[in-house]
């Protein structure tokens, strides 16, 4: 299952079975001058079935879309062990429902996802330049973010790291932090030519008004790739400081700077340690709450910390989880978010196609009584 079937150069689309690493998929591709955006931060490690179960989607998602963008098609056992095969490898085709569509982000529940159809793009025609913007509260880097937004720029990326995440990465690879550092912005432009010098130009200025301490930029590939090795070492960097239960909650990005105050309440309110990343160019805030091993009072604030959350950002007209899934810990929001006649249609596409509940039960969305 670990396999690339088909790439086709004409058509831009590759065949994969489920099993194939994302970051494998990538370097795959680029042999053939072929690109397949979708990068989440465990791109290294995870699964294309994975990310097709989970809508998984990324840094440079705030721009290029996120896994569902790209599926095409694909074949999937289902649960009475008849096998499906989904979708088209042309660039348009609209016969019959997306079942396709309706199996990305199912986490598991529909089907078993045994290779995908997945659209491509040229390798070619982007030069990326990075933004850097350091700052002295977690407010004015979301600040910074609303002002990106507002302006009317779509970066190639745009991500927000904390005081948190940056002092437990900087302490496990020895770096240096500027002085007073509470909050990290990076940001990445990628059109070629003049056009991307003056947005990456319009970037740093946007950083600086919204009180950026320090802004930098970089053009060399290798710079750009070392200023964001930060938000790749994130998750690894706090798992060593212990358990991290992993919030995953997308607000409208106006909000942004609202939410990340709300955050900060919260993790005083409940006595709890909340480190933030997020991918702030669509809104979507990965708050990381770090409760102890064996301290079952930090990890009941933990919870708590973890629902108000949830409550708060849907008070700020956003969604419980941005690309995650709901698996079990969101059943709660997700029950929350759904009206009655929308979890009344999942209910009836799951008895559909898995009437007897074999496929990850529980999961996804809430029951409802029968």
């Amino acid at each position: 299952m670990t396999r690339v079937l088909e790439v086709s150069t004409a058509e831009r689309f590759a065949v994969v079975e489920a099993g194939v690493i994302n970051d494998d998929l990538r370097r795959r591709v680029a042999e053939d001058g072929l690109w397949y955006p979708p990068d989440p931060a465990s791109q290294a490690i995870s699964t294309i079935g994975g990310n097709v179960a989970t809508n998984a989607g990324g840094l440079c998602c705030v721009k290029y879309g996120v896994t569902r963008d790209y599926v095409l098609g694909m074949t999937v056992v289902l649960a009475d062990g008849s096998v499906a095969r989904l979708g088209r490898t042309t660039a348009k085709g609209v016969t019959g429902y997306d079942l396709a569509g309706l199996l990305v982000g199912s986490e598991g529940t529909l089907g078993i996802i045994v290779d995908v159809t997945l659209k491509l793009r040229p390798l070619g025609g982007r030069e990326d330049r990075a933004i850097v913007g350091w700052f002295a509260s977690l407010a004015d880097a979301g600040n910074a973010v609303a002002a990106v937004s507002a302006a009317g720029i779509v970066p190639a990326a745009l991500e927000l790291i904390d005081s948190t995440c940056l002092h437990a990465v900087a302490d496990w690879q020895e770096w240096t932090l500027p002085e007073g550092a509470a909050a990290l912005l990076l940001a990445k432009v990628d059109e070629p030519g003049e056009a991307g010098e003056a947005l990456a130009r319009h970037v740093a200025a946007l950083f600086a008004d919204a009180g950026g301490v320090h802004v930098e930029r970089a053009f060399e590939p290798e710079e750009v790739d070392r200023l964001f090795l930060a938000r790749r070492l994130a998750y690894p960097a706090l798992e060593r400081l212990g358990p991290v239960l992993t919030e995953d909650v997308c607000v409208p990005r106006a909000a942004v700077p609202l939410m990340l105050t709300r955050i900060e309440t919260i993790a005083k309110e409940n006595d709890a340690v909340i480190a933030n990343i997020a991918h702030a160019g669509d809104g979507n805030l990965h708050p990381l709450i770090i409760a102890p091993e064996g301290d079952d009072d930090a990890k009941a604030r933990a919870k708590t910390a973890f629902d108000r959350i949830v409550d708060e950002c849907r008070a700020l007209g956003g969604t419980v989880t941005g690309e995650h899934g709901v698996g079990l810990l969101k059943l709660a929001g997700a029950a929350a978010e759904l009206s009655p006649v929308t979890l009344a249609m999942h209910r009836a596409i799951k008895d559909a196609l898995d009437p007897r509940g074999l496929l990850n039960p529980g999961k996804a969305f809430p029951a409802q009584p029968r």
